[in-house]
């Protein structure tokens, strides 16, 4: 599998409506190598990117599971909190969950990860 990476921004939650704010008022242009996907901390990252999630993503791109049933078989995880889990990592666009003929399948959309943050964030002028 290609190597896919998402770059990932850490932005307070005032400073992320500032600029949400900002980019709907036409007032700020994001680069284009500006994360697309933001989170409030480094701790609500390492919840969403933790151990457990990291080898859950490496499990479906070893086996390519077919269903949401064939990766509770793999993993041994109640399919409740794999749905959960893979909804909130579909959520930040890490894996894509494609329905075919009734089945949901997983697909991991990024391996790799570039975190992007400072402690001055300037939040554009809103």
């Amino acid at each position: 599998m290609a190597t896919k990476v998402m770059k990932i921004g850490i932005i307070s939650k005032e400073n992320y409506i500032k600029r949400t704010l900002a980019i709907a008022k036409g007032t700020y242009k994001p680069r284009k190598d500006e994360p697309k996907v933001w989170f409030e901390s480094t701790k609500s990252m390492s919840q969403v990117l933790s151990n457990e999630n990291q080898e859950l993503l490496r499990v479906i791109i070893a086996n390519n599971p077919h269903s949401i049933t064939e990766l509770e078989e793999i993993t041994k995880r109640k399919k409740s909190n794999l749905s959960r889990t893979l909804k909130t990592l579909e959520k930040y666009g890490i894996v894509e969950l494609k329905k075919m003929k009734g089945k949901i399948i997983p697909k991991v959309k990024a391996t790799d990860f570039r975190v992007e943050f400072g402690l001055h964030y300037s939040c554009p002028a809103s």
